[in-house]
């Protein structure tokens, strides 16, 4: 029987479980065999606001998950994401005790810890230790240090923390539904293991991951991650502007969002009318979908000049030839790649999973990059033990590759 791994993706607008069976190495290609995806409840921008919502809509994705692919899951891959995720880097540097051997395992745990040693308020706790770059005896641009002899080890290491008591509320309702967590993920660096090739990876990219709650931006260089940073907006802004304007309830904005929304109203026909539904005694009214294309418009463009900015803030706009690639659930809408190619100011294109097989019939779009990066994920760092059988919870993960997962 193949290995098996799941990804739990709590988003703000839905709550995805997805179960794999992983083929032979080296390939370890995925073949989809579980898909539960149901409305989330009890999320607000990323963050839990009501522990027994959120449990309640993780255990009825969970069981669509098991029923489709006839598996007990009982741990999972879980994807976090919040404002109050941010990151900084960190060096850390370390002494090989003898330079006539070559560098061990130990050797780059042992710095990555030292790099780890970093001032952090008591309600802050690290998500992930990612090395960035090498330097062995002063030669720097080392990726992969192991076997070479030195003297001294630097790393340069990209660390991601977050809000204590938002990752422990999240912890609960996952454990609260019965399953055990193999890892906690930051969504931009799981969407970042499907949506993104390795070329751009090399060159310079910036992932935008645009969900219902959040905006989470991931900026990687010469194949590493350089810089993240969740910003607290996303498509559910876009739906509240369209009810605002059209006087239509939140659900029905959301509706014609995705049917008739458009990035560019400039593109549309000014004689093209839309059904709405609205408040008041009237019942209904046509309007032109120009306009509820210049309502999504002006949010979405201060959407993406919010990224711009921050991609400025980091100091890395001008190392990034392969521009920006856009994916989750916003990334759907009609226009929005043209229009962030114009606010930000370099190429763009849309991201989404590739080469899966299985029940992949919804999941092969930008709003399920998160979703199966989880899997991705999974498979790169480390598989867990087979779905069907009792996990005792604990992190199976060799002593080197510790440090990349949530401590």
């Amino acid at each position: 029987m193949d290995r098996t791994v799941v990804a739990l993706d709590v988003g703000t607008t839905k709550i995805c479980t997805l179960v794999a069976e992983v083929g032979p190495p080296p390939e370890n290609a995925l073949r989809i065999v579980g898909v539960g995806t149901v409305p989330a409840k009890g999320i607000r921008k990323g963050v839990v606001v009501n522990v027994a919502e959120v449990t309640t809509a993780i255990t009825e994705s969970i069981q669509r998950a098991e029923r489709t692919s006839g598996y007990e899951i009982a741990s999972a891959y879980v994807g976090l994401a919040g404002a109050h995720v941010s990151a900084m880097n960190s060096r850390g540097v370390v002494a090989i005790s003898r330079g006539d051997r070559g560098i061990r395992p130990v050797d780059v745990e042992r710095a990555l810890e030292a790099a780890r040693a970093i001032d952090m308020p008591h309600n802050r706790e690290i998500l992930h230790i990612i090395p960035r770059d090498f330097t062995v005896d002063g030669d720097s641009g080392v990726r992969d240090p192991l076997g070479m002899q030195a003297y001294r080890l630097e790393v340069e290491a990209h660390i991601v923390t977050g809000s204590t008591p938002s990752i422990r509320n999240l912890v609960k309702c996952v454990q609260n539904a019965g399953i055990y967590i193999d890892a906690l993920v930051l969504e931009p660096l799981a969407s970042g293991e499907t949506a993104l090739t390795d070329i751009e990876r090399e060159m310079g990219v910036a992932l935008v991951d645009i969900g219902g709650g959040t905006t989470d931006i991931a900026i990687f260089i010469e194949g590493s991650i350089w810089h993240t940073v969740v910003l607290p907006t996303g498509g559910e802004q876009i739906t509240n502007d369209v009810a605002v304007g059209l006087r239509t309830p939140f659900s029905m904005a959301e509706e014609i969002k995705i049917k008739y929304g458009h990035a560019l109203p400039d593109t549309l026909m000014p004689e093209e009318m839309v059904k709405v539904s609205t408040f008041g005694e009237d019942g209904q009214q046509q309007v032109p979908r120009r306009f509820l294309a210049e309502i999504i418009e002006a949010r979405a463009e201060e959407m993406l000049e919010m990224v711009q900015k921050e991609i400025k803030r980091s100091g890395y706009d001008g190392l990034l030839p392969a521009g920006v690639v856009l994916c989750g659930g916003t990334a759907e809408l009609p226009g929005i790649r043209d229009l962030a190619r114009e606010v930000i100011n370099l190429p763009a294109r849309i991201g989404q999973p590739q080469n899966l097989r299985g029940l992949v019939d919804t999941l092969q779009s930008p709003a399920f990059a998160t979703s199966v990066g989880l899997l991705e994920w999974g498979i790169r760092h480390d598989l867990p033990a087979p779905v069907h059988q009792p996990s005792s919870g604990q992190l199976k993960v060799p002593g080197w590759l510790k440090p990349f997962l949530p401590g």
